[in-house]
């Protein structure tokens, strides 16, 4: 069956995601953009869908080309169609073939589609714990406490396992040796901070659409984000939700706000609380945004010495290669605590480029 193009500016969202795939590393999913971007798609309920999509379109808003493509890839895991599969990583496979198999299996599946694209991507990107640990190991160095975590957007806490997972950092390792999940991470810039050991003594996390881990749907959903040309991706990922079952992350069904208001009632003496989130601070709306903000310096300004407060967050800024890797810490001394930018990190947790002040 023949595509039918898309409106000029759908079309142009597939195209940047093309660009940024190829960025990323995932030639295939980068193919799978262009096509729909060139051509379209066949049309029925998938093309009708994307042709009215209102809202923003890029990765910092519904991400409409991840959608598309994560449900391709969902039918790829679940065996749900053959002739796509075989299209599919790590099977080789001509342009002429993949964009055929996409097209049909757009034709075929077009009602599965269409409720699939009702769902946010979540990639729960577990690597981005080797952009967080050096800022936690910062934390305890500082510190040395026990750690109190609350994390904000959590998908399905795979990250609040962070202490459970195995780093290779080139010229040190830190982490569990048996470990399912090993976290390698390319260190650029200074020196990271000592490997120190650390303690958690609870964990917490909030989103408004959690993924449970102990749904086998739930998990293909979340699979069937990460790009199917990054087996390694994958792999962590399947490793990252074994550790998961046997410690499953808390996440409760709330807004940011609506959960801090709640967390940050508690103190923790002995412990320094740190509130910390990744690549989901420019997903909320203006008023949630500043009603979080609000709640974390109300919880840092009643920090003390022997309880101490952080707010870390790995969030985008206005530069192009990785986002800013950001902490706040409050020990009682000042009200506006003490911001910090302790250096940069890739998105999928390829690298990190440390300069905190010396």
């Amino acid at each position: 069956m023949s595509a039918v193009p898309l409106p000029p500016h759908i079309a142009d969202a597939f195209r940047k995601q093309e660009q940024s795939c190829l960025a990323l590393g995932s030639p295939f999913t980068a193919r799978l953009c262009a096509f729909v971007a060139d051509e379209g798609v066949p049309p029925g309920p998938v093309h009708d869908r994307l042709a009215g999509w209102a809202g923003r379109l890029d990765s910092a808003g519904d991400a409409l080309p991840l959608r598309l493509t994560g449900a391709l890839h969902n039918l790829v895991l679940g065996e749900r169609d053959t002739t796509l599969s075989d299209a599919y990583p790590p099977n080789e496979a001509s342009d002429a073939a993949i964009h055929d198999a996409v097209m049909d299996a757009i034709s075929r599946h077009g009602d599965f589609i269409d409720g699939f694209l009702d769902n946010a991507p979540q990639t729960n990107e577990t690597a981005r714990s080797a952009v967080l640990l050096p800022a936690f190991l910062h934390l305890q160095a500082r510190f040395g406490m026990p750690f109190v975590l609350s994390e904000l957007g959590s998908s399905a806490g795979l990250n609040q396992n962070w202490h459970r997972y195995r780093y290779e950092f080139g010229g040190w390792g830190w982490g569990d040796l048996d470990s399912p999940v090993t976290l390698a991470c390319e260190v650029r810039g200074n020196v990271l901070p000592a490997p120190l050991p650390v303690s958690v003594r609870d964990s917490g996390g909030c989103d408004i659409a959690p993924i449970s881990v102990g749904d086998e749907r739930e998990r293909l959903r979340l699979k069937s984000y990460v790009w199917p040309d990054q087996p390694a991706r994958l792999a962590r990922l399947r490793g990252a939700l074994a550790v998961a079952q046997d410690h499953p992350p808390t996440v409760h069904p709330a807004t940011a706000s609506d959960w801090l208001a709640e967390r940050l009632a508690e103190r923790y003496p002995g412990h320094v609380h740190a509130v910390f989130h990744t690549i989901m601070w420019q997903y909320m709306p203006d008023d949630e945004r500043a009603r979080a903000q609000a709640l974390i310096a109300d919880a840092g300004a009643r920090a003390t010495t022997d309880a101490p407060f952080a707010w870390l967050r790995f969030e985008t800024d206005d530069k192009p290669n990785g986002a800013p890797i950001v902490v706040t810490t409050w020990t009682g001394d000042s009200p506006a605590g003490e911001t910090v930018t302790l250096g940069r990190g890739d998105f999928h947790g390829r690298w990190v480029d440390w300069g905190p002040p010396v």
